[in-house]
């Protein structure tokens, strides 16, 4: 794949991600969210139509001129996301559809990641069982994305206070290769502060602090409408 290849299939991950957030929007609002410009988003929002991932949606209200066509994302093109939710003794697991709506019911995992040494096979044999109940076949599954308490670096794939006795270096990378889809770890308290300024009471804002209160506290932070980590990634 050549590099104006892959920065195309790059662009268009953008929009269907940038619609999976907003729901509906336009094409200057979807050129504003992805700082690229207007006939880039245009040719790429073409192409998803073409492709049935982009449905036209209607018109926008009028802001005094010709009214803006919207654009969504087509509900009939089957593709989900698998939500994992973790504490230190309880761990959650659903899957969404690209419309962000639930497509089963709340798996609910008891799992001491503190006196468990088996607490990772447990993890990923629950993930993996639950999406054989699921029956929805792994070319629909987009990926995992796992909410965990402790020391996480996104980046590196690591979590430096649980989960930690794997045969790779990076907790991703193994749980990756163990449940056969692509997977994203964070610090919990870190993407309740993002799922609220994407989907709750922070949505509109550029600065907010979400406090995590559980069998700890922890606090997210989000400054300049990003997560905030710190120059070492654990803030």
């Amino acid at each position: 794949m050549t590099a104006t290849i892959r920065k195309y299939h790059i662009l268009r991950k953008e929009v269907i991600k940038q619609l999976y957030y907003s729901k509906m929007l336009t094409l200057t609002e979807l050129s504003s969210l992805s700082h690229k410009s207007l006939p880039l988003i245009t040719s790429a929002v073409n192409d998803l139509v073409r492709d049935g991932y982009v449905l036209e949606h209607g018109l926008a209200p009028s802001s005094g001129g010709r009214r803006p066509l919207t654009f969504s994302l087509n509900p009939q093109k089957q593709m989900y996301i698998i939500a994992v939710a973790m504490d230190q003794l309880v761990t959650r697991m659903v899957i969404y559809d690209l419309l962000n709506k639930p497509q089963n019911i709340t798996y609910t995992l008891p799992l001491n990641l503190v006196e468990d040494t088996d607490a990772l096979t447990k993890l990923v044999q629950f993930i993996k069982s639950n999406i054989a109940l699921s029956g929805i076949p792994s070319e629909q599954l987009l990926g995992v994305g796992i909410g965990m308490p402790g020391f996480v670096n996104a980046e590196q794939g690591v979590n430096h206070t649980f989960l930690k006795s794997t045969d790779e270096k990076s907790l991703k990378d193994y749980l990756k290769k163990s449940i056969g889809l692509p997977v994203f770890i964070e610090n919990d308290s870190s993407l309740i502060a993002f799922a609220e300024l994407k989907f709750g009471i922070g949505k509109g804002y550029d600065d907010i602090m979400v406090i995590n209160i559980g069998w700890g506290i922890g606090l997210g932070m989000i400054i300049n409408g990003n997560l905030f980590k710190g120059h070492n990634g654990y803030a």
